[in-house]
Formats: C-alpha cells, structure tokens, sequence
C-alpha cells in the first residue's frame, strides 16, 4: 500500500512509515527523548529528501513528546518553572538554526553537513553514555553503591550568576546554563530535526544535577514548544514539511509513546541509559557507512531543490 509525498515527490509504503512512527515513538516515551535523532536518519535511509526529512522530522517530535509529556504531567514530574527557562533559550536557538539551515541549502552543502553532525553527534554522546552506563551496572552487579549526585552538591556551573530556585527539582541554579543548553538545543532541532533529548537529558543530570525523577518530563515539555515553533518556520520560510507524511507519523508516534512509557518504568535507570547509547550509536554507525560507501548512483538530477 503506497502513499503519494507532495513536497518530497515520490511515492513511499505506508506500513514501512507507521512502522517507523510507532517505533521511534516507542523509544520516545521509554528514553524521555523526543525521537528525532531516529526518525530522521530513518527516513533519510529510506530515500526522503534530507532536507525534508528534518523538517518533517521535528513535526513526529512533537507528537511524541507531547504524548510523553501528559503522562509525566499527571505523575507530577515536569517542572514548568525550569521548562520555561530552557524554552526560552530553545526558541532563540530554532530561530538562529533555521537561519543556519536557509544558508547552507543555499550554498548546497546541507546534505553533507546534516549527515556529519549526525555522526559526530550520536558517536560521541553514544560512547559516553554507553561508557557510563557499563560502569554503573559492574558498580551495581558487585553490589557497590553508585554515588549520587545530590542537588547540594556543587560545581563551576553552580557559581555563575543570576540564580532562580527551581522549587520542583530542588536546585538553586544559575539560569545563564539553563539557557545556553536550551539554545544549544533549539540550533541542532533546527538544523538536524531532533528533539535534543539524547544531550538535554545527560546534560540536566550529569552537569546541571538535576534530579532525575523531574529531568525526563521536564525535557519533554521544552522539547514540544521548541520543535513545534521549528516545524512552523520551516513550513512558512523553507517549505520543506510535507504534511502527509507528517500526519502518518504522527498517528504511530503518539500511540507508540504510550506503550514506550510503559516499558521503561520496568528498567533500571542504567538499563535504559545503556540501551539508549546502543542504538545512538547503531545509528551513527550506519550514517557513517553511508558517507564513505560510494553511491550507486554516482550522477543525480536536481529539481526544485531537491536531489534525486
């Protein structure tokens, strides 16, 4: 059963696509993650435009995120008041990113840089989490205790200026860090499609200290806002978001997430970080592969921006 693409131009299988949707969604509401780093190179394996597969990607992003969020909000697990720093520093962030991705798809070298960033990005956060991870379960199987990180506890980021009390996660924490990775965040949604969770989440517990039982619905609710604003600019300045596509994965996405939350309350924490750094790292190994296996076509013909 196949489906007709309006902006990406061509015809896909529309079983594959729900099943990508439920899938990435799953792992959404199992991680705490919006998804994008998975359903974008997902949808460029199976031969979407790169440059709407990221547009498009931010879109399921947010359906996932929001599925996950609700979830979180009822358990009382989101703080809005941290949220709110971290969107604000999002939304600044999309906004310079989207001007990033304008600027490189006019010079013709956004392919070649979203497919670098990806590699980069998944082989290094991947390998460290899977490092950290591997460590806490010998830690745990030799019944030793893995030290936590209070909120007490301090380092150089809890010096700088312009303090906020965050009451929800009990922290009082300087907003400058809380914006900055927040922008960090808003320029790779924009520029790669993902919701930023894979880093946002580390990011909050390892170098922030938040507590984690607010970090994962906290990370939900910025993500929501950040990539449902990067989906309307890329719509109205880009043109790059293909509605029907969107739609489909947005269906899968939310009914996967339910389920993905669900499995992850039955994993220790360490169990779903080794996980996650498993399949970041799958998937910039093959986005690796694909950079230096030559093509098998070697000559493309371009139309309205798009190669083929």
């Amino acid at each position: 059963m196949t489906i007709y693409l309006p902006i990406a131009e061509l015809s896909v299988n529309i079983l594959i696509i729900l099943g990508m949707g439920a899938a990435v969604g799953f792992l959404s509401g199992m991680f705490g993650v919006g998804g994008g780093f998975l359903i974008t190179p997902l949808l460029i394996f199976y031969n979407i435009p790169p440059v709407v597969a990221v547009a498009t990607g931010a879109n399921q992003v947010v359906a996932s995120s929001i599925s996950g969020a609700i979830t979180h909000f009822r358990r009382g697990t989101i703080d809005i008041k941290l949220g709110t720093v971290l969107l604000c520093g999002g939304l600044a962030g999309a906004t310079v990113g989207v001007w990033l991705f304008s600027l490189l798809r006019r010079v013709g070298q956004l392919d070649l840089v979203i497919s670098l960033l990806y590699v980069v990005l998944l082989g290094s956060v991947g390998s460290l989490m899977l490092w950290e991870s591997v460590r806490a379960m010998r830690k745990a199987a030799k019944n030793h205790a893995t030290p936590l990180r209070r909120p007490g506890q301090h380092n150089w980021v809890h010096r700088l200026p312009l303090k906020m009390r965050f009451k929800k996660s009990k922290i009082y924490l300087s907003v400058i860090p809380v914006a900055a990775l927040g922008f960090c965040i808003g320029v790779l949604t924009s520029v790669m499609g993902v919701g930023g969770g894979f880093i946002m989440v580390p990011a909050m517990i390892y170098l922030l200290r938040i507590p984690t039982n607010v970090v994962v619905g906290t990370s939900l609710f910025q993500i929501i806002f950040v990539s449902a604003y990067t989906v309307i600019v890329q719509a109205s300045t880009n043109y790059t978001v293909d509605i029907v596509l969107a739609f489909v994965l947005m269906i899968a996405g939310v009914v996967g997430a339910q389920y993905g939350v669900r499995v992850g309350q039955k994993l220790r924490g360490e169990q779903l970080r080794a996980l996650l750094a498993l399949l970041v790292l799958a998937v910039g190994i093959r986005l690796a592969i694909e950079l230096v296996i030559p093509p098998k076509d070697i000559y493309s013909v371009v139309s309205a921006g798009f190669g083929f």
